[in-house]
């Protein structure tokens, strides 16, 4: 997540930079870090802010789950986080989840992979996130 991401989805979400920085549970210098691009924004802080936007705007509820939109055999679901706790609109959230055949060990590795699925552009672009 780059400073000009951050900086819409905050305002997406709605909150000023101290707001920001208390749901986030990090400081308001932090947060005016990220947005001036003086700090890279850390992993936990990325992923916190797309699954609060997902719950905010109820995205991919009424969805079907990843595992039918990429076209996952029942071998592959069945080891897959996502398909064990019924998580599919969430598969992006989840670390370990079965895609390209192997598990997705660390966030940066994961959303690198995820920003490229369709599953998760899907979801960007119901949040209208701009190119």
């Amino acid at each position: 997540m780059d400073k000009k991401e951050f900086c819409w989805f905050r305002q997406k979400l709605q909150k000023t930079q101290k707001e920001m920085a208390q749901l986030l549970g990090i400081s308001l210098k932090a947060v005016e870090s990220y947005e001036q691009g003086w700090r890279n924004i850390p992993a936990q802080v990325e992923r916190q802010i797309f699954l609060l936007l997902a719950m905010k705007m109820d995205s991919g509820r009424n969805n079907a789950p990843c595992w039918e939109i990429r076209g996952c055999n029942l071998e592959l679901r069945r080891i897959c986080p996502a398909w064990e706790f019924k998580m599919g609109h969430l598969c992006w959230f989840i670390n370990g989840t079965i895609c390209q055949g192997q598990p997705q060990t660390s966030w940066k590795q994961k959303t690198d992979l995820c920003r490229k699925c369709k599953v998760f552009k899907s979801m960007l672009n119901h949040w209208g996130l701009p190119e």
